[in-house]
C-alpha cells in the first residue's frame, strides 16, 4: 500500500458531524448523547452537526450510507464522529461511494461496529480512528478520562507522534445510561497491572490495521473490507473484544481462521486492548474478570505459537471498550519498541 493520507485536521470552532452509521441509540438513550454534544462544543470547541438518521433506530442501509455520503462530501464538515456502535453496519459497506469518499478524506473516529467503516476507509488509503465515540468516551459520567480526552484532542487536533501511555486503573462496569444519577459520578475504576510484553526483544513500525476482533470475523466471513493477506506484510496489528464477551476458545477460533487464511503471519507485531470482562448480562466479579482476562490472553497466545510464533505482542492495551480508551490510527504508523516497552503512534 502507498503512504497513508491523513485528512487535514479540525481546528476549534470547526463543523463536524455527528453519525450513527450503525445503530441510532441517541434516540434512545439522550443523556449520554447530549452530554458528549456538551463536551465536545464546550471542551473541543466543535460545532456538532447531525444528520437524518443520527437518532433514527431502524434507519436502513441506505439512508445510513445516505448520510455518510452527505458528511464527506460537505466541505463544511471537517471531521466525522460515530454516536456509537452497533451491530450491522457491514449491511452498509455496499451502499458506499469509494469515488466520493477519496475525494473527500476526513477525520473518521469510531471503533467497535465503525471497525467496518475505518477499514473501508484504510483499503482507500485514507487513515481513520479507532476510537472516541460521542455517547461513549465524551459521554462518560462524571467527566472524561484525563488521559482518553488527552489522545482523542491530539488525535482530533494534531499531527505527528503521539505516545500511548499505560494506565494504572481502569474501569469496565457501566450504569444504566436510562438513570440520571449515573451521571451524577465517575465511574468506579479498579488497579491495573499495566501492559503485559511478550517477545519484546525487538523493534517494529509499520501500518496500523485492526479494531473489534468479532467485527473483523465478519468482515472475513463476508469477504468485505479485507484485502489479500499479503496486502498486510509488516503492519501492526490492533484487537480488541466487545462487550458480548467472546469466550477464550471463540477468540481462539478466530484467530485460528486469520491464521489458515495466511493473515496472522504478516503482522510482526501485534498490540491487543485490555478485555472487558463485565455485561449487563453478566455482572462479574474481580476474581472472574482477571480470570477471563487470563484465559482470552492464552488463546491469543495459544494461535500465535501456531500461526505466528516470533509475533512482538503487548497484551491489556488501553485500547477499545476499556477505560480510560487510547486513540489507534488504522492506516496509520505505529512503532513498537520492544525493548523500551514504548508504543507510539502517528496521528
Amino acid at each position: 500500500m502507498t503512504d497513508p493520507l491523513y485528512p487535514a485536521k479540525p481546528r476549534p470552532g470547526d463543523q463536524v458531524a455527528v453519525l450513527s452509521p450503525s445503530a441510532g441509540l441517541p434516540g434512545l438513550f439522550p443523556l449520554p448523547y447530549e452530554l458528549g454534544l456538551r463536551r465536545l462544543r464546550e471542551d473541543f470547541g466543535l460545532r456538532p452537526v447531525e444528520y437524518p438518521t443520527t437518532r433514527k433506530m431502524g434507519a436502513t442501509p441506505r439512508e445510513r450510507a445516505a448520510d455518510i455520503h452527505a458528511a464527506f462530501a460537505d466541505p463544511d464538515i471537517k471531521a466525522v464522529i460515530a454516536s456509537i456502535g452497533g451491530d450491522d453496519q457491514i449491511t452498509v459497506l455496499p451502499h458506499l461511494d469509494r469515488d466520493l469518499l477519496r475525494a473527500n478524506p476526513k477525520p473518521f473516529f469510531g471503533y467497535s461496529d465503525n471497525t467496518n467503516l475505518l477499514l473501508f476507509l484504510r483499503n482507500l488509503g485514507i487513515v481513520g480512528y479507532h476510537g472516541g465515540t460521542v455517547m461513549v468516551e465524551l459521554g462518560r459520567p462524571g467527566a472524561m478520562h484525563p488521559s482518553t480526552a488527552d489522545s482523542l484532542r491530539a488525535a482530533l487536533f494534531t499531527s505527528g507522534a503521539y505516545e500511548l501511555t499505560q494506565s494504572s486503573t481502569y474501569g469496565d462496569v457501566n450504569g444504566p445510561w436510562e438513570d440520571p444519577h449515573t451521571f451524577d459520578a465517575e465511574p468506579e475504576m479498579e488497579p491495573s497491572d499495566g501492559w503485559s510484553w511478550h517477545n519484546a526483544d525487538r523493534v517494529v513500525e509499520g501500518i496500523g490495521w485492526g479494531g473489534n476482533l468479532e467485527i473483523i470475523s465478519w468482515l472475513l466471513m463476508a469477504d468485505r473490507a479485507v484485502l489479500p493477506a499479503d496486502a498486510y506484510a509488516g503492519n501492526v496489528l490492533f484487537l480488541e473484544t466487545s462487550e458480548e464477551l467472546p469466550r477464550a476458545e471463540e477468540v481462539y477460533r478466530i484467530l485460528r481462521h486469520m491464521g489458515e487464511r495466511g493473515l496472522l503471519r504478516r503482522f510482526p507485531a501485534l498490540l491487543m486492548g485490555r478485555a472487558k470482562a463485565w455485561s449487563f448480562e453478566s455482572r462479574s466479579g474481580a476474581e472472574e474478570k482477571a480470570r477471563f482476562r487470563r484465559e482470552q490472553r492464552e488463546a491469543v497466545l495459544r494461535a500465535l505459537d501456531q500461526y505466528a510464533p516470533d509475533t512482538l505482542v503487548v497484551f491489556d492495551v488501553d485500547l477499545g471498550h476499556t477505560d480510560p480508551q487510547l486513540v489507534i490510527p488504522v492506516g496509520g504508523r505505529i512503532r513498537v519498541d520492544g525493548p523500551a516497552r514504548r508504543i507510539v503512534v502517528t496521528y
